[in-house]
C-alpha cells in the first residue's frame, strides 16, 4: 500500500507557520500518543529552530500507558517536556498551562524589567490533521473557539484564541508532508484517521492493521474479535475470520470485507480493541 497525500493548502500552511513563529513565545506540539513519531512532522525541528516548546501527547487515554512512559523518557532526553492530554476530558491541560508560563517566565520578566507592559503568553499549536487539535484548543479555552470535526483537514486558516488573561493561542491548520520516507509512517497515519479513508482501499488498510495488531497486541485482538489464533496468519485471513465472527456476510456466505474493515478501523480508533501504541521510541526495548 503506497500512501502519499499532500493537498496544496498544506504547503501554504507550512509557510504560514514559519512566518507566524516570530509572533509567539512558545510552541505546543500536539502529537497522537498512539503514534508519537509518525504524527511528528519531520520538518518541525527545522521550522521551530530553538523556539521553546512542550509536547502534548493527545489521545493518551487510547494509548498504552507503558509505552507512554517510554516516549516521555525519550523526549526528556532531548530536553523537551511531555504532558499527556485528553482533549475530551481536559486531562493534562492544567499542567500544560503551568508549563507554558514556566517556559516563558524569564522572557516576560526580562521584558517587564525593560519597562514593557505585562502581556499574555503567546503560544502556537501545531499538529497533523485529525490529531484532535481543534478539540484540544476548545477544551483549553473552555469554549467552542475553533472549528472541530472528525475529518482530517477541518481547520483551514490560522486564528487567535484567548485561553485566559494570561495565555493566547494561535491555531494553525494541520500539516502533513509531501513524502513518507518510511511506509509504516503512512500506514500509521492512515490507521489513526489522519489520512482520509476515501482515498484508500479500506479493506486493505484494515488487513494491514490486523497484521500489526497480531504482532504487537495479539491478546487484545483475539479477545475483541473472538479469534481462535492469530499466529502466522495474513491480515486478510484475520479480517475474514473477524468478519465471520461478527456476521458480516453477503449472499452466498461470502465475507463483506468493506463492512468488517469499517468495524475494525472504527473500533481501533475508538479504543474498543484496547489501549494501543503502535510505535516505540528508537532503540527502545520494553521488558
Amino acid at each position: 500500500m503506497n500512501i502519499q497525500w499532500f493537498p496544496g493548502h498544506m504547503a501554504k500552511t507550512r509557510r504560514i507557520m514559519a512566518k507566524n513563529l516570530k509572533l509567539v513565545d512558545v510552541v505546543i506540539e500536539l502529537l497522537d500518543a498512539r503514534i508519537p513519531m509518525s504524527s511528528r512532522n519531520p520538518e518541525i525541528d527545522t521550522i521551530l529552530n530553538n523556539k521553546p516548546r512542550v509536547i502534548a501527547l493527545n489521545k493518551s487515554d487510547l494509548s498504552d500507558p507503558v509505552r507512554n512512559n517510554a516516549w516521555r523518557d525519550y523526549f526528556a532526553e532531548q530536553g523537551i517536556s511531555v504532558i499527556y492530554t485528553n482533549a475530551i476530558t481536559g486531562m493534562g491541560l492544567r499542567e500544560l498551562k503551568g508549563k507554558l508560563k514556566e517556559l516563558t517566565r524569564k522572557k516576560l520578566e526580562s521584558a517587564q524589567a525593560r519597562g514593557r507592559m505585562q502581556r499574555p503568553v503567546k503560544t502556537m499549536v501545531v499538529g497533523i490533521p485529525n490529531v484532535g487539535k481543534s478539540a484540544f484548543i476548545n477544551k483549553l479555552a473552555g469554549k467552542a473557539s475553533a472549528i472541530t470535526g472528525d475529518r482530517p483537514g477541518v481547520t483551514r486558516t490560522e486564528q487567535w484564541v484567548r485561553v485566559n488573561p494570561e495565555i493566547i493561542l494561535l491555531d494553525t491548520p494541520g500539516i502533513l508532508w509531501p513524502k513518507f520516507e518510511d511506509k509504516n509512517t503512512g500506514l500509521n497515519l492512515a490507521f489513526t484517521g489522519a489520512i482520509k479513508d476515501e482515498i484508500m482501499d479500506i479493506s486493505e488498510l484494515a488487513a494491514k492493521l490486523m497484521e500489526v495488531l497480531a504482532d504487537t497486541y495479539p491478546e487484545k485482538l483475539t479477545e475483541r474479535f473472538k479469534l481462535d489464533d492469530v499466529e502466522g496468519k495474513t491480515g486478510f485471513t484475520l479480517l475474514k475470520e473477524a468478519g465471520r465472527k461478527r456476521g458480516c456476510l453477503i449472499s452466498g456466505g461470502e465475507i463483506d470485507l468493506n463492512r468488517i474493515a469499517v468495524i475494525v478501523l472504527d473500533e481501533f480508533r475508538g479504543g474498543k480493541i484496547g489501549k494501543i501504541t503502535l510505535e516505540l521510541p528508537p532503540r527502545e526495548v520494553l521488558t
